[in-house]
């Protein structure tokens, strides 16, 4: 048994199970209302897997935004996975819980920020309110949209 109670660790684990159970109702029921999500993960963490091309384009941190377009949400223990559509090529990609960096909601001010190995977190303050742009001849029948934004142009 261990000297001391390591609340850090107990919190993320709540905060992940909460995500979980979010994603998956998601990938069961779709979003209600406004809700959207923006997700931003370390795209060189162990485990993740997305196209080359991707990788390539964000080799350190990626952050999708979840909204009117995705397909096969599928919720696992330790990773979700889920189809997006980039430039209308939809992409696989598989992300382990423990890459996820922040996990935001802004149509309700919620949001989650994960420490990482170095006890560091990142500065919630720089994601924006929506980024998210409306996409022309969008498929009516479209289920949830998703699209990468380059946080950069948005930081102070």
């Amino acid at each position: 048994m261990s000297d001391s109670i390591n609340y850090g660790e107990l919190m993320h684990r709540a905060m992940r199970g909460l995500m979980k159970e979010l994603l998956t109702d998601i990938g069961k029921n779709g979003l209600p209302g406004e809700h959207h999500f923006f997700i931003t993960f370390d795209t060189a963490h162990k485990g993740v897997e997305i196209a080359d091309w991707l990788r390539d384009r964000y080799p350190t941190e990626m952050t999708l935004v979840i909204q009117h377009w995705f397909e096969n949400l599928v919720v696992y223990d330790d990773y979700f996975t889920i189809t997006l559509n980039f430039g209308n090529n939809p992409e696989p990609l598989i992300i382990p819980f423990e890459a996820i960096k922040t996990f935001v909601d802004p149509s309700v001010e919620f949001g989650l920020r994960f420490e990482d190995q170095d006890g560091e977190a990142d500065d919630m303050d720089d994601i924006p309110e929506s980024p998210m742009v409306e996409l022309e001849d969008e498929p009516e029948a479209a289920k949830g949209d998703a699209e990468v934004v380059s946080l950069d142009s948005f930081r102070k």
